[in-house]
């Protein structure tokens, strides 16, 4: 495998590579939009309920009372650290995003090189047996 060939597989790879880490980052910020979207619907929920309402929390296989003011204010914890976690992993993805564009502009261009030298190669060797013909 010529120099050049060995380079564009390389990159190639690395291209893959930032191509599977960015779906992984994007599953990950659909699973906090899910989050996110049960945990104000929660909000919601909590927003209709009398002060001295019961609420039960699921731990494991037994349900707890809970306090309403203990319930909202997990509730809104959920949502700051979902937002938090959102926010980075927006962050995560554009820089995802611009390392995926710049390889793959990257991986052109040394593509475009490589097909340049080819016609180079077959120019040079259409114009050998013309040479040769020339001479004798």
């Amino acid at each position: 495998m010529t120099e050049p060939s060995k380079q564009l597989r390389t990159m190639t790879d690395e291209f893959q590579r930032l191509q599977d880490d960015l779906r992984n980052v994007i599953a990950a910020r659909q699973q906090l939009d899910a989050q996110q979207q049960e945990n104000r619907t929660v909000q919601k929920e909590f927003a209709t309920l009398a002060e001295d309402a019961c609420i039960y929390r699921s731990v494991g296989p037994v349900l707890l009372k809970q306090d309403k003011t203990e319930a909202v204010m997990a509730v809104d914890g959920r949502l700051a650290f979902i937002e938090n976690e959102t926010r980075r992993v927006e962050e995560q993805i554009e820089d995802l995003q611009e390392k995926s564009e710049k390889k793959r502009l990257e991986i052109f261009q040394l593509q475009t090189q490589m097909q340049q030298q080819q016609q180079q190669q077959l120019q040079r060797s259409a114009q050998q047996p013309l040479q040769a013909v020339a001479q004798s």
